[in-house]
């Protein structure tokens, strides 16, 4: 797989402000997991299209160039969270910058079902030959 990766998914949060981290990662038949591409979407009331409390959010992720070798998986994960790999977001519409505020947990539920087809879109590439 060579090229741009994106997550197109359907979520519902507790709070207006919230952040969706996706990760692909290349699992190896002995279970080990490594993180392939990654990205991340900080939300704001108005940062999605909404249908009803659902938001369909886009997250774009690092571009990809990996081979998935036979007998690997593919493994997604999705969180409302990675720190400290990313800031933690308040909760609270507050900046980034601003510290000892207060913060305010979020909980984030993904659908997937035919109405709200939540995806990661990757590039396949076929071998040559």
């Amino acid at each position: 797989m060579i090229g741009p990766v994106s997550a197109e998914l359907y979520v519902r949060s507790s709070t207006p402000y919230a952040d969706v981290v996706v990760r692909v990662c290349d699992v190896h038949p002995d279970g080990r997991s490594m993180n392939v591409c990654e990205g991340v979407r900080r939300l704001g009331p108005l940062d999605a299209d909404t249908l009803g409390d659902v938001r369909r959010v886009r997250v774009e992720l690092w571009p990809i160039g990996h081979r998935f070798r036979r007998g690997h998986r593919v493994r997604v994960h999705v969180a409302a969270g990675a720190y400290p790999t990313i800031a933690r977001n308040p909760g609270t519409g507050d900046p980034l910058t601003h510290s000892g505020g207060p913060m305010v947990p979020s909980d984030v539920e993904v659908f997937h079902s035919p109405d709200h087809p939540s995806a990661v879109i990757m590039p396949l590439c076929a071998p040559p030959g």
